[in-house]
């Protein structure tokens, strides 16, 4: 005869738990009710009152954490697409906290006490910034374009280079953009070679807009030749065409100066006769997603007056951070200091090699002999298309098993990082998992963390 199973309790027995006292405080009658029942229905779990009242608390601990959750990024990847691009500065995020928690003057003039503009928060900056005469910011650099398209060419033609129809991220690609804004792309040049000429001699009746598109996630070398932005302002202004210009990463300053390899400066963009330029607001230039075009006093009323500028507009969060951001460029020697972005991108190797000293013998103590933990030279970079081709020097641990079946034990050991209470993101490359150091601030916090690192 088999052994008579344990009757299952019910919900109103285990909701009288003394130990989920706690849990019905914290999170509620429902959503304690919610969980019990869920386990009890699961039928593993029987009498065994302390069995049953863990497994609530680990499931309700389950239900109530958030998707979006925070984590350490060792890719050796700064601007991480997929990790949220750029980390905001502490004014920043203040500031946008601020926004969040009181009544702020978004669309409110407070010197006439009369409706305002939104962007008029930013537009003012952004011009002392650029050089620009008039600016104004929506939700991404796509959308930027987008705007632009569609209210200064919409069913007419722009030119474009060949060598320049890129695809960024997420496989978005310039000539669907264009497409979606109602306009017809005319295809300049070859992929390699587009001359001046080219330009000149598409250009016809139905022509709106010149368009040059910064080649920000690749490189073409070897025999090539491109028609210079001051040459293509010409050719455009003498057939009283604007020149749009996307930018892409968009960076405010010239990061030479901090040994990273030079990249186009909006102001360069504007002051060589680019009508209207847009970029990212959360790549180079630090600061929260949007997409940023300065320009011409006209040419922004136009786009201002678009019907797409009401959908693609961006929140007071936004702004907010995005005005913080801004701000800290008039304070140009405190930037690698204030913006976490131009600091992760400038630390020096002498400080990441100091890390990895303490860190290595803390990760060989926690995996323990059956890995060997190392320290080596790394090649980090911006991402999310910046200073593409371009690495920056930066300093690796390296964990590497020592038995067993390499790939299938760096996947377990990966998989238990990301299991972490913040979970850590590595990249597996060559046998080795790398845990690359030019993005690890809180280091105290990582390194408390690995003593629960799941068997």
């Amino acid at each position: 005869m088999e052994p008579k199973r344990p009757a299952i309790p019910s919900v109103d027995r285990v909701l009288r738990e003394a130990a989920l006292a706690p849990a019905l405080e914290e999170f509620g009658h429902t959503a304690l009710v919610a969980a019990i029942r869920l386990v009890l229905d699961e039928r593993r779990i029987t009498g065994n009152e302390s069995e049953l009242v863990t497994a609530v608390q680990s499931r309700l601990t389950a239900r109530h954490r958030p998707a979006l959750r925070s984590v350490f990024n060792l890719t050796g990847t700064v601007l991480h697409t997929n990790l949220g691009r750029a980390q905001l500065s502490e004014a920043a995020v203040a500031q946008a906290t601020s926004a969040m928690r009181e009544p702020c003057a978004l669309e409110y003039d407070l010197a006439t006490g009369g409706r305002g503009d939104r962007d008029s928060i930013i537009e003012s900056l952004l011009c002392e910034l650029t050089g620009a005469e008039a600016a104004i910011a929506v939700n991404n650099n796509a959308a930027a374009v987008l705007l632009s398209l569609a209210a200064l060419a919409a069913r007419r033609e722009v030119l474009v280079s060949r060598g320049q129809l890129v695809e960024i991220g997420g496989a978005f690609r310039i000539p669907d953009v264009m497409r979606s804004a109602g306009v017809r792309l005319v295809e300049v040049g070859t992929t390699n070679r587009t001359h001046a000429r080219d330009f000149e001699n598409a250009i016809g009746p139905k022509t709106a807009a010149i368009m040059a598109v910064h080649a920000s996630n690749y490189r073409i070398e070897g025999f090539t030749a491109e028609v210079s932005r001051g040459d293509l302002a010409r050719i455009a202004h003498a057939h009283g065409l604007p020149l749009i210009e996307d930018l892409g990463a968009g960076s405010l300053i010239d990061l030479a100066r901090y040994g990273l390899p030079k990249e186009p400066v909006v102001s360069e963009c504007i002051a060589a006769g680019a009508d209207l330029v847009s970029f990212s607001g959360d790549k180079l230039l630090g600061g929260p997603q949007a997409g940023l075009i300065v320009g011409r006093r006209d040419l922004i009323a136009k786009l201002r007056k678009h019907p797409l500028k009401r959908v693609l507009r961006v929140s007071k969060m936004t702004l907010a951070a995005l005005e913080a951001t801004l701000l800290a460029y008039r304070r140009p020697e405190h930037l690698p200091r204030d913006l976490p972005v131009l600091r992760m991108l400038t630390r020096p190797i002498e400080e990441l090699e100091a890390m990895a000293a303490r860190l290595v013998p803390r990760l060989a103590e926690v995996l323990g002999e059956g890995w060997k933990v190392s320290a080596l030279p790394a090649l980090a970079q911006a991402g999310s298309g910046s200073l593409p081709g371009s690495g920056i020097a930066s300093l690796a641990i390296a964990l590497v098993p020592l038995a067993g079946s390499p790939g299938r034990a760096l996947d377990r050991l990966a998989a238990r990082l990301r299991a972490l209470p913040r979970p850590v993101i590595g990249r597996i490359a060559e046998g080795r998992l790398l845990l690359d150091l030019r993005c690890l601030e809180a280091e105290a916090e990582f390194a408390a963390q690995l003593d629960k690192l799941p068997v």
